[in-house]
């Protein structure tokens, strides 16, 4: 049998190439025991990306260093178990941070941008400021007028609703640790919604997913992200209405894309 032929070798070089479950043989009617420890080590990371919580203090200093004004904000779920029973109190700010974030704003601005714990802090340990210091050089660029950076706890997606309508901002982009799964317990999302005010549905986003240096890399994120605001700001609007063209602009004159891949 040559190799092509022996399926055994077909599904390795299958499996190589993706982190997914596949390939994993068979031990008797079951797993082999080393994928039944790395099934309980993916599992255990991702309860642990869910449970930790976010260093916020150390967050907003590293993004500090970049340049960035900051503000911190709370949503009104008082701790990590109530955040996870209820995600409504994770939409809504707590009182004294509606307060503190009304008091900072002053005149109107184009972008708000928040970094937010979501369902995973270690996303937002990791790759948070690889993100904006990729997207630091494209909004200098801009001529955007930018809010402080809003780093946000216990918090849902549509939190950022809040902060950006207290913050008098056209635009607010909320990156949020995302939901583990059993290969990415790092992956970050970045939710963007143009005119942010509480009541604004999933509908009226653009996501981008899985935000991390096994996936989505922090600057080519960054660049798509630069791209969907400018159409946000200009078309006036963000979710299904607005579709992710940036790939249109990777040709280079000789075929080769603008980043490297």
């Amino acid at each position: 049998m040559s190799r092509d032929d022996d399926p055994a070798a077909s599904w390795r070089r299958l499996a190589a190439l993706t982190p997914a479950r596949i390939a994993l043989g068979r031990a008797g009617a079951g797993l082999p025991t080393r994928e039944v420890l790395r099934f309980g080590l993916a599992h255990a990371q991702a309860r642990d990306a869910v449970h930790t919580p976010l260093d916020a203090d150390a967050v907003r200093a590293d993004i500090a260093a970049l340049g960035f004004e900051t503000l911190k904000a709370a949503s009104a779920a008082p701790d990590r178990a109530t955040y996870l029973r209820r995600p409504d109190l994770g939409r809504r700010l707590d009182e004294a941070s509606a307060v503190a974030l009304a008091a900072a704003a002053g005149d109107p601005v184009d972008l708000a941008l928040i970094v937010a714990d979501g369902l995973s802090a270690r996303a937002v340990h990791e790759g948070a400021v690889p993100l904006l210091t990729a997207l630091k050089p494209a909004l200098a660029g801009s001529g955007w007028r930018l809010a402080p950076v809003v780093v946000a706890t216990q918090a849902r997606v549509a939190l950022g609703d809040a902060v950006g309508a207290l913050l008098k901002a056209r635009a607010v982009a909320v990156l949020i640790g995302e939901r583990p799964g059993l290969s990415s317990p790092d992956s970050l999302g970045i939710y963007l919604t143009f005119d942010p005010r509480p009541g604004r549905t999933d509908a009226e986003r653009n996501c981008l997913s899985n935000v991390r240096a096994a996936g989505l890399k922090p600057d080519f994120a960054a660049f798509k992200l630069h791209w969907l605001i400018d159409q946000a700001l200009s078309r006036r609007l963000t979710g299904v209405a607005l579709k992710d063209e940036s790939d249109r602009q990777l040709a280079g004159p000789e075929g080769r894309g603008v980043l490297e891949p």
